[in-house]
């Protein structure tokens, strides 16, 4: 068997490895979306909580929101926006400027998706995680074992029955917007 050069190098290639999870975790959360019916890509999945979370936002602040670059926001929510499930409008004076919502189809798919397929996404991940301890490489490293062993759909149907709770939104502070403490999938 060939040796895993990316484990074998610790944190020279941590960047790598931490990408080679993160597509472990985004390809698995995708079998459980399809699984519960939702074909769209669970890469748009951040955008339509931060969108249910703060409100309409523009670009800018919807890539500060989930934390990735304004060109690959602007290309998932023309996607979002084909599918029906966000709109958009330009700002009054400043036709530049762009605030994105969700469409009514869209926040039936992100409470859809809250009830039914992110807690199952949240403990099936938790789940996982549960036995890390030790140095960060062992602890990515039993993360990878783990997540090859038992996929988060097969975690997610042997925990069919036993559904964990679902947190609700916090009290806002008088003049700020609820924040709501469900975190989306990763």
């Amino acid at each position: 068997m060939i040796e895993d050069i990316v484990k074998e190098l610790g944190f020279l290639t941590l960047g790598t490895r931490f990408k080679r999870i993160g597509e472990a975790l985004q390809a698995q959360t995708q079998a459980l979306l399809t699984e519960h019916g939702i074909g769209m890509p669970a890469a748009h999945f951040p955008l339509l909580a931060a969108l249910d979370w703060h409100g309409p936002l523009g670009v800018g602040e919807l890539s500060q929101a989930v934390g990735v670059s304004q060109p690959v926001v602007t290309r998932s929510l023309k996607g979002l926006e084909d599918s029906g499930l966000v709109v958009s409008e330009a700002v009054e004076g400043d036709r530049r400027v762009r605030r994105v919502a969700l469409s009514p189809q869209g926040q039936a798919l992100v409470q859809r998706a809250q009830r039914e397929v992110w807690p199952v996404i949240e403990a099936s991940v938790a789940q996982v995680c549960a036995s890390l301890e030790g140095p960060l490489l062992q602890q990515l490293a039993a993360l990878e074992v783990g997540l090859q062993r038992t996929s988060l759909l097969q975690r997610s149907a042997a925990a069919i029955g036993t559904e964990p709770p679902t947190r609700q939104r916090k009290t806002p502070a008088p003049g700020k917007p609820a924040k709501k403490t469900q975190e989306t999938p990763r």
